[in-house]
């Protein structure tokens, strides 16, 4: 208990890793004055395009999967369905702590990115209780993101989704009657995570609403020293 209480802060450390930023500095652009202003995969790709988006993804979701996937074989809890409330509470800590480092970066004046890919990668390492429903979520997402082009919405419908993609995953590897009691700890963090993402993403459901949220392929140019387009770097005025 005590190995994986200290991973809870080397998590934080981890998921605050700016990745986005930085890649977007090798390039010479700030990726926070162009797009959304976001630092995560999303702003990237749209910016700098497919290459730049897809290592910010899977760098973003590295440094969630890490930590966690750490923890749990430090712990000796990967791989088990049922263990202590404790044991269980600081996995899911770790799980947290790294999505709160992305979000709240202090390299960048505590402010961050959406969380989505941390978030995915963090999901992944829990194994198996949090393993499948990140998967099951992932599927979700691609769907939703494929039908509708767009990626916000396919984000925040895939993290509502968590908690039954969980409650079927404990039907299959849990054990017992009360094995969905045992499960508390999981269903309230993937309950509370689902809640973020979809609060994180209020100004993209805004636009969604008004008809204005950029899809799946839309371009912003980024010059080197210039802001973004449209007020505060939106993204309203993203280009085919």
């Amino acid at each position: 208990m005590l190995v994986m209480a200290i991973a809870i802060p080397l998590a934080f450390l981890s998921g605050s890793v700016p990745f986005g930023l930085l890649i977007a500095r090798s390039k010479g652009v700030d990726i926070r004055a162009h797009g959304s202003g976001n630092i995560g995969a999303t702003n990237v790709w749209r910016v700098l395009g497919r290459g730049p988006g897809l290592a910010c993804f899977g760098l973003d979701m590295a440094k969630g999967l890490i930590p966690t996937l750490a923890a749990g074989l430090a712990g000796g809890v990967l791989g088990r369905a049922d263990m202590p409330a404790g044991m269980a509470w600081l996995w899911l800590g770790t799980v947290a702590a790294s999505i709160a480092g992305h979000m709240y970066s202090p390299w960048i004046g505590f402010k961050g990115g959406k969380g989505v890919a941390t978030g995915f990668g963090a999901l992944l390492g829990v194994y198996p209780l949090l393993t499948w429903p990140a998967l099951g979520a992932l599927a979700a997402w691609l769907l939703v993101a494929k039908i509708s082009r767009y990626v916000s919405l396919a984000s925040c419908i895939a993290a509502v989704l968590l908690p039954v993609w969980l409650a079927a995953t404990v039907e299959v590897v849990g054990r017992g009657p009360g094995r969905h009691a045992a499960a508390l700890p999981f269903y309230l963090v993937v309950g509370l995570l689902a809640a973020v993402v979809v609060a994180k993403h209020r100004a993209n459901l805004r636009r969604l609403w008004r008809g204005t949220e950029n899809r799946i392929g839309q371009r912003v140019h980024a010059s080197p020293t210039g802001p973004g387009p449209g007020p505060g770097g939106g993204d309203t005025a993203g280009v085919p």
